[in-house]
């Protein structure tokens, strides 16, 4: 049997998170089209036949930081680096060229004497592809690999190659009466990052990615119903307003989309309570 720690690192929207729910079958981190939607390392077993991964989605790394919320995030790739991983999967968004944030993302994986394996994303897109300015790289790496994280092309080589890599041992986690491959993340936090991702969803580029949301309360009430109070806060009076919307249109769509993924994920019915609060240092009291 093997077993090991096993990061997923690369620029901000190249597919980490989408990869990741995929390889499990199970969503365990959020996505949308803002860069940094994935704000801290998200730990999520993966077991078969062969053995156990403890897989590490890292937050995508800016090459420029200059708002405080990108100045918490930016460091925790390279930190996730630092600790006990037995391989990197370093993966590339072929449809996007070069530049300074692939340049830093390199000069990280460098400094690690692990297995690596580069992984070009988003192979079921032909065009535009930058694939020849990468191919430099393939020499650094023990494998390289073409693959869809959204389609699930290929996915099997990735694992063959991961376990390839991993160390001879048992099980790290017992994870034989967890309900979900989550290890680093309790309900409060799980239901406050899909209402996050509904508001960037939602949202779109009306606002930036620099909001967040806390829940207060989880409890069961009659009839089987999951009662669930939040409070998306944001940074600025304007952003309040666009979150909530003409008539309250706005947080209304958040809400219900955020209800039904988390009616399916728990099969509960619940009841979702959503309030906008504004607190411009909310970085510095919730990150």
């Amino acid at each position: 049997m093997k077993s090991g720690f096993v990061a997923i690192i690369g620029r901000p929207n190249s597919g980490k998170s989408t990869l990741l729910n995929n390889i499990l079958g199970h969503k365990v981190s959020i996505t949308s089209p803002k860069p940094q939607t994935t704000r801290f390392p998200v730990k999520a077993i993966y077991e078969d036949a062969r053995g156990q991964i403890i897989f590490i989605d890292t937050p995508g790394i800016f090459a420029k930081v200059k708002d405080p919320v990108s100045q918490v995030i930016n460091p925790q790739a390279e930190k996730t680096l630092k600790e006990e991983i037995d391989v990197i999967i370093y993966l590339v968004d072929h449809t996007r060229d070069r530049n300074i944030e692939e340049n830093k993302i390199l000069g990280v994986v460098r400094k690690h004497n692990k297995p690596k394996i580069l992984a070009y994303n988003k192979i079921d897109i032909k065009s535009p592809s930058f694939l020849p300015h990468y191919k430099f790289m393939e020499e650094e790496f023990d494998k390289t690999l073409s693959i869809s994280g959204l389609f699930k092309s290929n996915l099997n080589y990735l694992l063959d190659a991961v376990f390839e890599y991993l160390p001879k041992r048992g099980k790290i986690i017992d994870n034989s009466n967890r309900p979900t491959p989550l290890i680093n993340m309790d309900s409060k936090k799980f239901i406050s990052e899909i209402i996050r991702e509904k508001a960037y969803i939602f949202l779109r580029k009306e606002l930036p990615y620099s909001l967040t949301v806390i829940v207060d309360e989880i409890s069961q009430r009659e009839n089987n119903l999951m009662y669930i109070q939040a409070r998306i806060i944001t940074g600025a009076q304007r952003y309040k307003k666009m979150i909530i919307g003409e008539k309250g249109r706005m947080i209304k769509e958040i809400g219900m989309a955020a209800r039904k993924e988390l009616e399916t994920a728990t099969n509960n019915k619940i009841f979702l309570e959503l309030t906008v609060e504004v607190n411009p240092h909310w970085y510095q009291e919730f990150m």
